[in-house]
């Protein structure tokens, strides 16, 4: 249930916020506003984003359960790499209680919805090290900035010396700029730092790798973030004072897994890296190769507009699930990594093309449906 928000309620000066999803109170606190919204067809919602009458933000598609073969593959993937997942929620955890401005409190603020997870790990990772932590989950839209009411709450409770901005992983880097373009006046107070598990695209300031793997929780949407939806921006919804909008999905609850994945990476074995870690110089090549590799792609394909483009497993997979995927490149058929990308390609009609991917183990291109795209 909603602990002790109302759908659609308003969020109130000096009163706190105790939106959690289907997570405990104490991981996490989204500050994101559940409204009714109802989900839109999923052609008609590529149709409406590449014609530019509407954007992204505005709008959500249905999310459906996964079926059984795909969750076994989830399940694989999970057993496979909660180990490393939690290696490197602990790495993150040290670089940060090594910074000086965080080394006694930390504010975790992670990006809804693919951070929150990451988040809620970084939190306890860092209260076990002695840190005082707290972790809040906002919304930030390509396109659209950061959700400026949220970084005021938490400014308002916190100061904003001690934040640290957490995803679970780097695609193209275009939240980074998003972040960085948001808080580039310093009005806001917030330094734009961002800290990530996976960094392929070099765009992070902190990560514990520039690998592309499988994060586990990049495999599924809702039912692994708090039956919590990707937010959602528009003036329908969100008037001025408000939080971002969110759907709360409660009637996903029997097949939520989001405190099992949790308790999966904190219960896993240990791991051991076999390659060296996250450095700024891994990450400025890791950049140079990103952006070769898109404008070839884009080049070779005929795109555009990058945002067509959706590179690294995770962005890869919830493009096929979320949007109306064209093609869709592997490094190698054989990679378990990207098994369940094959079985939603299979099911989707879409074609899974080997190539050279430089930093990249998966990109799925968006079908272009005429018009302009976002």
């Amino acid at each position: 249930m909603i602990a002790a928000v109302e759908q659609g309620a308003k969020p109130e000066a000096g009163k706190d916020w105790s939106f959690s999803g289907s997570y405990a109170p104490d991981d996490v606190v989204f500050l994101l506003n559940p409204k009714a919204i109802t989900p839109i067809d999923l052609a008609e919602k590529e149709r409406l984003i590449q014609s530019g009458e509407r954007h992204y933000s505005e709008m959500l598609s249905p999310e459906a359960v996964p079926d059984e073969r795909y969750m076994r593959l989830y399940a694989d993937t999970l057993a496979a790499n909660a180990p490393r997942v939690r290696h490197d929620v602990a790495a993150l955890a040290r670089a940060i209680r090594a910074r000086p401005q965080t080394a006694e409190s930390c504010v975790v603020v992670s990006l809804a919805r693919a951070g929150t997870p990451i988040g809620i790990l970084l939190k306890r990772a860092l209260q076990r090290l002695g840190v005082t932590a707290w972790h809040y989950s906002i919304s930030i839209i390509r396109g659209r900035g950061i959700d400026a009411q949220a970084l005021a709450y938490i400014a308002a409770r916190h100061g904003t010396a001690n934040a640290v901005f957490v995803d679970g992983w780097t695609g193209k880097g275009s939240i980074r700029g998003e972040l960085d373009g948001a808080l580039a006046s310093g009005r806001s107070g917030f330094a734009p730092f961002l800290a990530v598990i996976a960094d392929p695209a070099g765009r992070a300031d902190l990560a514990a790798t520039c690998d592309d793997y499988a994060i586990p929780s990049g495999l599924l949407n809702g039912i692994v973030s708090g039956l919590v939806s990707r937010s959602v921006l528009n003036s329908a919804l969100v008037g001025p004072g408000d939080f971002h909008a969110c759907l709360y999905m409660p009637e996903h609850a029997a097949s939520d897994v989001s405190r099992a994945y949790l308790a999966a990476i904190e219960d896993a074995a240990d791991w051991q890296p076999a390659s060296p870690g996250w450095s700024p110089a891994l990450a400025t090549a890791a950049r140079e190769a990103s952006e070769k590799m898109i404008k070839t792609i884009a080049a070779e394909c005929g795109v555009r507009d990058i945002n067509r483009i959706k590179p690294g497993i995770a962005e890869a997979t919830r493009a096929v699930l979320r949007r109306v995927p064209d093609r869709i490149y592997v490094q190698r058929r054989s990679d378990p990594a990207v098994a369940h990308i094959g079985l939603l390609a299979e099911s989707a009609g879409v074609p899974v093309i080997e190539r050279d991917l430089q930093t990249y183990r998966a990109v799925t291109i968006i079908k272009d449906l005429g018009g302009m795209q976002q």
